[in-house]
């Protein structure tokens, strides 16, 4: 079954229904058409981002977590890259014999 992907106002309003209406968090997923895996998990991110949690990282912190991890894989590429160019240039240079 594919991802869904829900809009960030519906995501909010979830929560406080979830935290507000005094009802088990399976009625509530169940009423709002969604599985109770995705509220808990909406939950506990919430309560990472407000502080109240301490057990995995906070949204912003996976954002920087992504962008690092973007940004090493960019630099490895890159390094590659420069890698093989300095090879081509070495043999380049070597079959002509002139030095540079």
């Amino acid at each position: 079954m594919p991802l869904r992907k829900y809009p960030p106002e519906f995501r909010a309003e979830a929560i406080q229904l979830a935290r507000t209406s005094g009802k088990p968090q399976t009625v509530v997923a169940r009423e709002l058409g969604m599985s109770v895996e995705t509220l808990r998990l909406w939950l506990r991110q919430a309560d990472l981002d407000a502080g109240t949690r301490h057990d995995g990282l906070t949204s912003e912190e996976q954002e920087e977590l992504r962008r690092l991890r973007r940004e090493n894989r960019i630099l490895r590429e890159e390094r590659e890259i420069l890698k093989k160019a300095a090879a081509f240039f070495a043999q380049e240079s070597r079959e002509t014999g002139s030095p540079r």
